[in-house]
């Protein structure tokens, strides 16, 4: 079990996570899904048996630092939304799952367990965005060349609404019960994959005005 705070509005909420989940190939377009299989083909990695699919990552991965260490140069983040069932209830935050691409091109289920998993320090409760759900965005960006250049943009539309996750994971026995972190999945990026040593993401709600965000950079050690 992992106790870690959170903001909730003007509450601090400490939830115990006992499982990571990590949902992959979750698109709700199958040319999207397509697209982020050949984007990661490119770099050797075999496409799933099935989609969506659910991967098991140990909580200690999981981290609220600005700061994270990582073994070589081949890994690079993820911008993703997550779900959280507390016994306060369910709650949306943001994250990145990063991952080493070089052990991805040979076991995507250790390269979910080689690099920290960074998530924001605010969540939203569920209800405050399940009627607008697929208005929401997903933001990320990397230093790049001296500036920060957009990495992934788009909206959380393009990838599976949670409860349907959730179903889908309950079929497959899946831990989905209180003290379950699930990633949500990710969108193609912007001019290929590849490691920056900086990364910041955000869930953008338009309907009420505002972000959730979360930004770290990675030491190769």
């Amino acid at each position: 079990m992992r106790e870690l705070p959170f903001a909730v509005a003007d509450t601090t909420l400490r939830v115990a996570i006992q499982n990571l989940v990590i949902a992959g190939w979750t698109g709700r377009d199958a040319h999207k899904v397509q697209e982020h299989i050949e984007e990661l083909a490119a770099l050797g990695v075999a496409p799933p048996a099935t989609t969506p699919c659910f991967y098991r990552a140990g909580i200690e991965t999981l981290t609220q630092s600005a700061n994270i260490d990582v073994l070589g140069g081949d890994s690079s983040g993820e911008g993703e939304w997550f779900i959280l069932e507390a016994h306060e209830g369910r709650f949306i935050g943001c994250g990145s799952d990063h991952t080493d691409r070089k052990v991805e091109a040979y076991s995507i289920t250790v390269s979910k367990q080689m690099c920290p998993k960074p998530i924001g320090t605010q969540l939203w409760p569920w209800a405050e965005v399940a009627d607008h759900w697929d208005q929401l965005a997903i933001r990320t960006e990397i230093f790049e060349g001296g500036a920060w250049v957009p990495y992934q943009d788009g909206s959380v539309a393009a990838m599976r609404h949670p409860e349907e996750l959730l179903q889908k994971a309950r079929e497959l026995n899946v831990p989905t019960s209180v003290g379950t972190l699930m990633f949500g999945g990710t969108l193609p990026v912007l001019g290929g994959i590849r490691p920056a040593a900086q990364f910041r993401v955000a869930l953008h709600d338009p309907v009420l005005g505002r972000s959730l965000t979360h930004g770290y950079t990675s030491r190769t050690v």
